[in-house]
């Protein structure tokens, strides 16, 4: 007995693949539709940046990470602001001074302005996830007073970063 298959026909150009549009789940091009996204509550937020609640912190940022990764936010566009938190970060040394102190707060007040800024540049392309990031970074810098609680902020502000990587974040190429 012979085992005989069929030889595949050759390659003829680009086959058509199946995308569903509009599925359950689907948008075009195939991405996940991404969920409604809902930023922490004012009170988890003062858990978070004020009280230092660890594990808040991580669930908040894994839920944030995910739900900007599937916006398509790209990580350019995080760690542009990131790098200014580090920036602040490292000219407020623990144990710093008044005068250290309150040019450190006014410099990390001064992230809103760039934040609103980022938000009109990109309304075109994904601003839904600079919008949602920015309902998340905005209440927060309100709520910081201490290096304590700048500390708190900055590791937040990371752990959002890292979960926005980890689920698939990345500089998209339209």
């Amino acid at each position: 007995m012979s085992d005989f298959r069929p030889r595949p026909e050759p390659f003829r150009g680009s086959a058509p693949r199946p995308v569903e549009y509009g599925g359950a789940g689907q948008r075009q091009g195939g991405y996940p539709t991404p969920a409604p996204f809902q930023p922490p509550s004012e009170q988890q937020l003062k858990e978070i940046i004020q009280g230092g609640n660890a594990e808040l912190l991580v669930k908040s940022a894994e839920d944030i990470g995910k739900a900007l990764a599937q916006m398509r936010l790209t990580t350019s566009q995080i760690r542009g602001v990131f790098g200014t938190v580090r920036q602040i970060q490292m000219k407020w040394p623990a144990g710093s001074s008044d005068t250290e102190s309150k040019a450190s707060i006014r410099q990390l007040l001064l992230l809103k302005p760039k934040l609103a800024y980022q938000q009109s540049r990109d309304q075109d392309k994904r601003g839904q996830g600079v919008q949602s990031l920015n309902s998340v970074l905005i209440p927060a810098i309100d709520l910081v007073t201490t290096r304590e609680q700048f500390t708190h902020f900055a590791e937040y502000f990371e752990a959002i970063l890292a979960y926005h990587r980890a689920s698939g974040g990345r500089d998209y190429r339209d």
